[in-house]
């Protein structure tokens, strides 16, 4: 079967396309032959050789999917083969087959087409469980995501108003504010020229702010944070090491956590994606939630869509089509 892996790590050009054996699911397990993989800055990271797969993965690049199962392992229940569904993973997806533990396939609602559906489980699950499980977002708060164009940006505006929360969003150029703006984002900061932590602080200060900028923006952000607020650092794009000011935190009696969903067990994954099965899936069901999917790149052309994810040009998520047939 084919495979994108990065043999050497580099940019772009180290992808390559490989042939190698077709995974069989082991016990507990399920094989889904991929329609389409959404793409995300971990697959970049991982090919530069900065975020390699936890142990015992695979090499191939790849943290969600969409397909039907292909065929099943001992003990698992639920599924049967032609089922569409969307996985969660942790690594694997770039290539026509792909196992996953049971607890972390979702069915594909009957009216979402499979290449949004690549789009979902990474950016809702880390969304969902970080923001609700974790800081724990209610109505009437006020959420902070930084980079709200981006794929989880765009999922965390969707969440965040389905639940009554106000969402703030920092972004880099006018067309993705207005971009944020009609997906709902009611206060939209251009980090430009504006200081977000001025800006919330004018507000009240965030209860909750999902972090994917790490070390650059952790002083401003325990400046915005709320009294009792909760950060949520997920990413490290601004780099991994800064002065913690604990006075300024004390202060805020505030709270900071640091997560990886990649890394997390089986069974913890499994937790998030019954939680998101529960509380998110009827509403992608129903249409009222839906991920934002930028552009699809061909399976041939993994290079340029790694280009483009990395330019930031985007707006939600970016799609590479493995099987366009299948449906």
């Amino acid at each position: 079967m084919r495979a994108v892996q990065a043999p050497v790590p580099g940019g772009s050009e180290a992808l390559q396309i490989l042939e190698i054996e077709r995974p069989e699911p082991a016990a507990g397990e399920v094989l889904i032959r991929v329609a389409a993989a959404g793409l995300n800055r971990a697959d970049i990271l991982q090919t530069a050789g900065f975020y390699p797969p936890p142990p015992g993965e695979s090499d191939t690049l790849g943290l969600e999917v969409s397909g039907h199962i292909e065929a099943i392992g001992e003990g698992v229940e639920g599924w049967h083969p032609g089922d569409r569904v969307m996985a969660l993973l942790s690594g694997g997806g770039y290539a026509d087959f792909v196992v996953a533990p049971a607890g972390q396939v979702v069915a594909v609602p009957e009216r979402v087409d499979l290449v949004p559906a690549a789009g979902f489980m990474e950016t809702f699950a880390t969304v969902w469980s970080n923001v609700f499980m974790t800081a724990g977002l209610k109505a009437g708060q006020r959420l902070l995501v930084h980079g709200g164009s981006s794929g989880i940006g765009t999922t965390a505006i969707a969440l965040a108003k389905q639940v009554g929360a106000e969402v703030f969003v920092t972004v880099g150029s006018e067309r993705k504010a207005q971009a944020c703006r009609d997906l709902g984002a009611d206060v939209v900061i251009d980090y430009r020229d504006e200081d977000f932590s001025a800006v919330l602080k004018s507000h009240g200060g965030a209860d909750v702010i999902l972090d994917i900028i790490g070390a650059k923006y952790l002083a401003q952000n325990i400046a915005a944070l709320a009294t009792g607020g909760h950060m949520v650092v997920i990413g490290m794009q601004g780099g991994v090491k800064a002065e913690l000011n604990l006075a300024a935190l004390l202060a805020k009696r505030g709270s900071i956590t640091a997560t990886s969903l990649r890394a997390r067990p089986v069974a913890e994954k499994a937790e998030i994606v019954g939680s998101l099965v529960e509380h998110v899936l009827p509403q992608l069901a129903t249409g009222e939630l839906a991920p934002i999917i930028d552009s699809t790149f061909a399976f041939d052309d993994v290079a340029a869509a790694h280009d483009y994810l990395k330019a930031s040009a985007h707006i939600g998520k970016v799609v590479l089509l493995v099987d366009p047939d299948l449906r």
